[in-house]
């Protein structure tokens, strides 16, 4: 190979015009790995608006970070204390729960009946009313009971619906067949007449009150009673207490005038327990 000689009359051709050469190059035009080193040494001081934001997590836009001000869903309030959940009903009776309560109502008032029956007394309602027929005619109780029911069960279906119909033949029966049972289950030979006729309507009363917010009755007057209740306005306990007083008056002509004045008397007491417990609107539970 033939090399030319080296001009060292030319610029830039001797060595050392040649390596200043290369140093004005590099010094002008920045490597990639500089810029990389530099870029990186900004992102970890920070620029003057403050640090870069960070980056949201891998696979995730922005807008699928957690967000870290929201409040967190902690659990569902009790339905019966706040009422907030419209799907769920905590003041609706189940059907465990007006079964026993339609018992346990049937069977106090049947045993408070058996009480007066006992007694020789009378009471309001229906129920005194066909405890006074039996005095008078020696029918039984339990199917006079049935019999003096059946005008007002229209009355029911018309006002009350038919549930609360239905509901209150099912006590009307219970209560007859429960008027067979407490005498063979209970051998009185005698009871206190002022015992038994303020026991047997106290319990009378408290019987009607369970079934009266279980969505039942007694039939008969408690009927019209209710009814007046919620179309009138009138008290359930004072509207059952006005008949009760013509029925006890009237029983002047088959019992003694001392048992119609306790009869009286427990019949107050009956619905006493009625109007002080039973007012619209202060019990929220429903059928």
């Amino acid at each position: 190979m033939i090399h030319e000689p080296l001009d060292e009359s030319r610029p830039g051709t001797t060595p050392a015009a040649r390596a200043d050469d290369v140093t004005r190059a590099s010094s002008a035009t920045p490597t990639a790995s500089t810029s990389r080193a530099a870029s990186a040494e900004r992102n970890a001081v920070g620029s003057d608006d403050g640090p870069a934001p960070e980056s949201s997590p891998a696979g995730l836009p922005d807008a699928a970070t957690p967000d870290a001000a929201a409040p967190a869903r902690h659990g569902i309030d009790d339905p019966a204390l706040t009422g907030s959940i419209e799907t769920v009903d905590a003041n609706k009776h189940t059907l465990a729960e007006n079964v026993m309560g339609v018992v346990t109502g049937v069977f106090l008032a049947s045993f408070g009946l058996f009480l007066l029956k006992t007694s020789g007394a009378v009471s309001g309602g229906t129920a005194g009313l066909a405890l006074l027929t039996s005095y008078a005619t020696g029918w039984t109780f339990g199917v006079l009971f049935v019999l003096v029911n059946v005008p007002f069960f229209a009355l029911a279906v018309w006002k009350k619906g038919w549930p609360f119909t239905l509901r209150t033949v099912l006590t009307v029966v219970m209560l007859s067949a429960f008027s067979y049972l407490h005498p063979l289950m209970f051998d009185i030979d005698g009871i206190n007449p002022i015992y038994g006729t303020l026991a047997g309507n106290l319990l009378v009363g408290v019987g009607l009150l369970i079934l009266f917010r279980h969505g039942a009755s007694l039939g008969g007057i408690n009927i019209l009673a209710l009814v007046l209740q919620e179309r009138a306005g009138l008290r359930a306990g004072y509207v059952q207490m006005g008949f009760d007083v013509v029925i006890v008056l009237t029983s002047l002509t088959v019992v003694s005038p001392w048992i119609v004045l306790l009869s009286a008397l427990g019949a107050v007491v009956l619905n006493l327990v009625l109007a002080m417990n039973h007012k619209a609107g202060r019990y929220v539970g429903h059928t």
